[in-house]
């Protein structure tokens, strides 16, 4: 049996969680997702309001949690947090939730995504070949590949921190370069005609319903204020996993620093890259021409217009690189979090050991498992969609949490307090607030799911902590 490690080694400098935050925000949805935000505005200044607004919360969010990783600095991030704060029922909860759908369905989602955009390049990988034809279940090559890009991530990220730094950093560094081309290839050859119309003066803040066939719908007042809600599912989830480099803290140099440090920049760093990305997209394209974009990929239609036929293969590849290296970062920092609920009595017991590479192994693999399973299932699109509001749920208890903890443990130390505190904090809760009641006014398909898998972890905690009465579980 290998020697197993008991404490974590900090391996990981700034560049490293800085391209950890970058590398996990930045998979597929930026070259997708505006699309439908296009279809539910209508418009460019509806279209640029989304995405600024969706920049702005997780920004603010980011040098929120600045705090709370500097007053925690340990593997399991914002479980840790959500402890400390409130309880650990409902720190359990965010990490019931974490495990069974945020972060291994997305792991899911990242795959296939990169399997559908290699059957570009070797159409054999092709969604919509049968490969395996199980009779109530259908597989295709994609979802094959995906599994293969998962298992293959999961064993590299069990050699080690560095091994998975190398990656993270590499592909990180790669698609943000590549992107910062696309943006700049897209402005010099800009259609001067299309720039003119969408970005008129008169007709940019029209906020309408947009179909693919052209035609378009008026909202009434209330109706418009769940258009944008709905809009932002996607940003916010194109946008989301930024929060991972706190589970990974036991693994940075001057954590108390470098976390808040990277949080920022790294989320700086994307909101810029995001909002340049669709002006580009509106210098290039029509907006009946993003809304109607093939399946929704507006990169693909923007770069025929700049590369000719040749597009098609450089977003391809671009969307490879990029999500190959966001799932990297998100299978390496996601076994953290059950590493710290196993430590509380709260998982499998062997999930809270590290390897002799100092690595959480099984959970690694346990993580692998699941989010193979919904990779095999073809349902973690709409379940992503659903946990959204979950997911900001969570953020808003976590920034609250700054304040309760400056009420219980004033005198606790803080080598680096939440930037604007306490407006900012206020703020995203407002904004949080504001983003969730919509959703359950206008979208309650986007809510009730997602509630019901984060209920159906209150039986599942007293059960365990019935069985390993740890200290404090039921408290």
């Amino acid at each position: 049996m290998p020697e197993e490690s008991t404490s974590f080694k900090p391996s990981l400098g700034l560049v490293d969680a800085t391209m950890l935050v970058a590398g996990s925000m930045i998979g597929s949805g930026i070259f997708i997702v505006s699309a439908d935000i296009t279809r539910n505005t209508g418009s460019v200044g509806w279209l640029m309001f989304v995405w600024l607004i969706t920049g702005f919360m997780t920004l603010t969010a980011a040098l929120s949690y600045g705090e709370l990783s500097a007053m925690f600095p340990k593997a399991g991030g914002q479980y840790i947090y959500l402890k400390e704060a409130y309880n650990p029922l409902i720190s359990f909860l965010y990490g019931w939730s974490f495990f069974t759908v945020i972060q291994t369905a997305t792991i899911a989602a990242v795959a296939v995504a990169f399997a559908k955009f290699t059957a570009y390049l070797l159409p054999q990988f092709s969604e919509d070949i049968v490969a395996l034809d199980l009779g109530v279940l259908k597989i295709s090559p994609a979802q094959l590949l995906s599994i293969v890009v998962i298992v293959l991530l999961t064993f590299i990220n069990t050699r080690g921190v560095n091994s998975g730094k190398i990656i993270q950093t590499t592909f990180t560094l790669t698609k943000l370069l590549s992107l910062l081309g696309l943006i700049v290839f897209g402005l010099i050859f800009m259609r001067s005609e299309i720039w003119s119309v969408n970005w008129n003066a008169a007709a940019m803040w029209d906020l309408h319903k947009l179909n693919i066939d052209g035609s378009i719908e008026s909202y009434t007042t209330i109706a418009a204020f769940g258009a944008i809600a709905a809009s932002m599912v996607g940003s916010i989830f194109s946008s989301d996993s930024w929060n991972n480099v706190t589970f990974i803290a036991g693994e940075i140099k001057n954590p108390q620093r470098n976390i808040g440090l990277s949080l920022a920049l790294g989320t700086i760093i994307v909101t810029v890259i995001y909002l340049l990305t669709n002006v580009m997209y509106t210098g290039v394209l029509s907006l009946q021409e993003i809304a109607a974009s093939d399946k929704d990929r507006v990169a693909v239609t923007a770069s025929h217009v700049i590369f000719g036929s040749a597009g098609t293969i450089i977003i391809a590849v671009m969307i490879m690189i990029s999500t190959f290296g966001c799932n990297n970062g998100l299978i390496m920092s996601g076994a953290r979090v059950y590493y710290s609920m196993a430590k509380d009595g709260l998982f499998f017991e062997k999930v809270g050991e590290l390897n002799k590479n100092a690595v959480p192994e099984f959970g690694l693999w346990i993580q692998c498992v699941i989010a193979s399973l919904w990779a095999l299932s073809g349902k973690y699109g709409n379940l992503l969609d659903m946990i959204s509001f979950v997911v900001v749920v969570f953020y808003m208890l976590t920034i609250a949490g700054i304040f309760i903890l400056r009420k219980k443990r004033p005198d606790a130390e803080r080598p680096y307090k939440a930037f604007g505190y306490p407006f900012l904090p206020v703020i995203y809760i407002i904004m949080g607030i504001a983003f969730c009641v919509l959703l359950i006014i206008y979208k309650p398909e986007y809510t009730w799911p997602g509630l019901i898998i984060v209920l159906l972890g209150i039986p599942v905690y007293y059960f365990i902590g019935k069985r390993q009465s740890p200290p404090d579980v039921l408290n």
